[in-house]
């Protein structure tokens, strides 16, 4: 499905199996967001103009989520039939959350986003700021038989 001489990645398939959104440098380089239908690949559509990275569906299909610099923004879905059509582009919210991996996903009920902020980031610093200096080493805190604990914290009566 991608095997174009640029660089292609993070594909997603939407909601209904139907399409797939992806990035690619195809632009002048940079990257941007582009969508085709899936299985078959035949046809695309650009959806961002001036950069785009990282998309991610909605859980009804009918937003297109991408990231561009620390920014969130979201692409309304206006038709999949016969063609793919997106409309407006709105940012959302910034941030400086990481970009190892896909990185990022929507809660089940699509409300919600679920990111990893790197630590030591403060609120309001990007990343780019932050990486000038020395970046702190990665923390993961795993917590084992949490609901024991929780049973011992606050009992049931």
């Amino acid at each position: 499905l991608l095997q174009e001489k640029f660089y292609e990645a993070r594909p997603q398939i939407s909601p209904n199996g139907r399409w797939m959104a992806y990035e690619s440098s195809e632009s002048m380089g940079q990257s941007e967001v582009y969508v085709r239908p899936f299985p078959e690949g035949k046809g695309k559509w650009q959806v961002t103009t001036s950069g785009g990275s990282d998309p991610l569906w909605s859980r009804d299909g009918r937003e297109l989520f991408y990231r561009v610099g620390d920014s969130i923004v979201a692409v309304d879905v206006q038709t999949t039939e016969p063609t793919f059509k997106a409309g407006k582009h709105k940012p959302l919210f910034r941030g400086a959350y990481s970009r190892m991996g896909h990185g990022w996903d929507l809660s089940p009920d699509g409300k919600r986003f679920l990111m990893i902020k790197p630590s030591g980031v403060p609120a309001g610093e990007s990343t780019a700021e932050k990486t000038a200096t020395a970046p702190p080493r990665p923390k993961i805190n795993i917590v084992l038989n949490w609901f024991e604990e929780l049973r011992q914290r606050v009992p049931v009566k």
